[in-house]
């Protein structure tokens, strides 16, 4: 094995050892895909955890914030862009507005509807931790040129566009 190999080659040579008539090579990138993901999840979970908020919190405050001013979406309209159950999401509406970082109101527009807004607080913790998260996505990326982190986005972006 060369110098570079990681666990996800041990892995491959161990399966090319016992059925070497099996092309692993996609194991390769997906083994790597699935380990860096989980690391990086990780280590963003631990990040936002320094304000208070789990990850998936963290999403829906940016999902408003990320909306433009007035900073207000419906519940629905947040499930649907975080692709995430109505349960799922009233669950987290209600420890973030609990947390004072987000507020629901009546839909003015529709008298069954709600409109969510981000509060002063919740914007001012999600300008600050989405560049927590940064940080650590850039420190991630600091082994790779720009040129290669360019390359490896463009290539993902296609990969991900087949599966």
């Amino acid at each position: 094995m060369n110098k570079d190999a990681d666990a996800v080659d041990a892995i491959t040579a161990q399966w090319n050892a016992v059925r070497p008539e099996l092309d692993v090579a996609p194991m390769g990138v997906f083994g790597r895909i699935y380990r860096i993901g989980r690391a990086m999840g990780d280590a963003i979970e631990r990040t936002y955890a320094r304000y208070g908020i789990s990850r998936g919190e963290f999403d829906v405050v940016a999902t408003l914030r990320r909306s433009g001013e007035p900073y207000t979406l419906s519940p629905r309209q947040l499930s649907a862009t975080l692709m995430l159950t109505t349960g799922g999401m009233t669950g987290r509406l209600d420890k973030l507005e609990k947390a004072g970082l987000l507020c629901r109101k009546p839909d003015p527009h529709d008298r069954r509807g709600l409109q969510v807004t981000i509060t002063e607080k919740g914007l001012a913790l999600v300008d600050e931790a989405v560049v927590a998260g940064l940080e650590v996505q850039r420190a991630a990326l600091s082994g790779l040129t720009e040129e290669e982190a360019e390359t490896l986005s463009g290539l993902l972006r296609k990969l991900l566009a087949g599966v």
